[in-house]
């Protein structure tokens, strides 16, 4: 049995999400996060509901399959109605944006997560690296890897391109 469906039959404890890392060949499961933790994805889902030139939805707990595995992003942003009718894994089709927020484990957000979203073609990864104290934005995917970034100390404002078009002020999300 390989990886994958070692994974698609394990069975997650209430309160835990499960994660695999096909490149690595390492599946992790971790609790829920806390309240820091939520505090920063519910201040930047209220952000993207008033400030967004489009309709978009936020969800936080939908899991993506990407070239290089299947993760849960802290948020995921999509037109609304984008997921629904969908099975918990499904195709980053029309995803615009993915937001990561460093847990215990920064180092998977920051190369293993990346290289997944932007294997996957989604648009926009934000970082929210609560151990470096800054705000990354990835954008433009090719071959992979994200080509370009804007990179801001929490305090300052990142452009975000259309659907959204708007500045996000980093302070909330510290």
């Amino acid at each position: 049995m390989d990886i994958l469906q070692s994974f698609l039959r394990l069975h997650v404890p209430q309160g835990c999400k499960i994660e695999l890392f096909q490149a690595w060949e390492e599946i992790i499961v971790t609790p829920h996060q806390g309240g820091a933790h939520e505090d920063v994805v519910a201040r930047f889902a209220r952000t993207v509901a008033r400030e967004a030139a489009g309709e978009l939805y936020v969800s936080t707990h939908k899991g993506l399959i990407t070239p290089t595995g299947r993760f849960i992003p802290d948020a995921t942003v999509a037109p609304v109605g984008r997921f629904r009718g969908q099975e918990p894994w499904s195709p980053p089709t029309g995803v615009a944006l993915v937001l990561e927020i460093t847990s215990t484990n920064p180092l998977k957000e920051r190369e293993p997560k990346r290289l997944g979203y932007a294997a996957a073609g989604i648009p926009c990864y934000l970082l929210v690296d609560r151990d470096e104290e800054r705000v990354t934005l990835f954008t433009e995917p090719e071959n992979g890897d994200y080509t370009a970034l804007v990179e801001t100390g929490f305090g300052k404002a990142i452009d975000l391109p259309a659907p959204f078009s708007f500045a996000l002020d980093t302070a909330p999300l510290r």
